[in-house]
């Protein structure tokens, strides 16, 4: 059994996860401006969240960790080359934590604005960090023979990283959308399902770019395939979406991210961070994996911890399953 070659199909899913999870929690703060009209409104957004956003973020930690612990070679060239955008994440993802707690505590608009804000710009971070970070896993950095970054400090910063930004933040905020018309009820549900059905199609559109950016550089028949499935989701959600039928639209997008994934750890495989400077000094599976006995003791580890978290989270979604609307939101109580 090659272990070093499960881990990277576990580290796919563990990324699968947190985009699927937290992408949908990062469009709900990026929408928040945009289809919450007053106080009221992005009270009802924000409770749509409140009981699982930090339960979505531990799937970044652990896929972070798997890395360190699976892939050190990989985690130390990728995570140094990425320093300054990761930094920016961060703080991001520290602000809006803070700001979701701070918000309710003054009665001030003022005081609310200034939290919304943070929340707002807390969501676009991340999305765009991450989407950097990915990017650049797939298509490489100016690597030495010895693993290093070769040139400045920006190697990260590229176009097609940018694309891929732009990629995970769109992706995000239909999500979001899809999200908020699955979850609410009254204007908010019809102001999201009909700024999804507008703007979706363009918001998606970096993300097709992207597969097809890395498709054409190291693609393969099978992950061509699941690249061009890719539009088949995208379509069926927001026909789904057209007809009101906001969990199979949701679910759809689900498809869309899984299968973006999919295409692009496939055809990123067997490298887990390609040199631009000559493909003999890519970092491989093989070669950038732990010993094989900290892969079997990982392994034992995720074996018997992994069904209890999911077990966990998923009676969460299960228990705050109901539809949230304006009705169900009290009068604003600072004690």
């Amino acid at each position: 059994m090659d272990l070093a070659l499960i881990w990277f199909v576990v580290i796919a899913l563990l990324w699968l996860g947190y985009l699927f999870l937290e992408g949908f929690d990062f469009g709900v703060g990026m929408l928040l401006p945009v289809l919450g009209r007053d106080n009221t409104d992005r009270r009802v957004m924000i409770n749509t969240i409140g009981p699982v956003w930090d339960g979505n973020e531990v799937w970044v930690i652990v896929a972070v960790g798997a890395t360190f612990a699976a892939f050190p070679g990989w985690y130390a060239s990728l995570l140094s080359a990425a320093y300054l955008p990761l930094l920016l994440v961060l703080l991001g993802l520290i602000g809006r934590g803070v700001a979701f707690e701070y918000r309710g505590k003054v009665d001030s608009d003022r005081w609310r604005a200034a939290w919304d804000r943070v929340i707002v710009i807390g969501s676009w971070l991340p999305a765009l960090g991450f989407g950097l970070v990915l990017t650049t896993t797939f298509l490489g950095l100016p690597l030495d023979s010895g693993g290093q970054r070769v040139g400045s400090p920006f190697a990260a910063l590229t176009p097609a990283s940018l694309l891929g930004a732009l990629a995970i933040a769109g992706f995000s905020l239909v999500h979001g959308a899809a999200f908020l018309a699955l979850k609410t009820d009254g204007p908010i549900r019809y102001r999201a399902r009909a700024l999804a059905l507008r703007r979706g199609p363009f918001a998606l559109l970096p993300l097709g770019g992207l597969l097809a950016l890395v498709q054409w550089e190291s693609g393969e028949a099978w992950t061509w395939a699941l690249a061009a499935l890719v539009a088949v989701a995208a379509a069926v959600a927001f026909a789904r979406l057209r007809a009101g039928r906001e969990g199979q639209a949701f679910a759809a997008l689900g498809a869309v991210i899984a299968l973006s994934v999919a295409a692009l750890f496939g055809a990123l495989y067997p490298d887990v961070l390609p040199s631009t400077l000559d493909p003999a000094w890519s970092l491989t599976v093989a070669g950038a994996a732990a010993s094989p006995y900290a892969l079997e003791v990982m392994s034992w580890v995720a074996l018997f911890g992994t069904p209890a978290v999911l077990i966990y989270q998923g009676w969460t979604y299960w228990v705050f399953r109901r539809r949230v609307s304006a009705a169900q939101i009290p009068p604003v109580h600072v004690p």
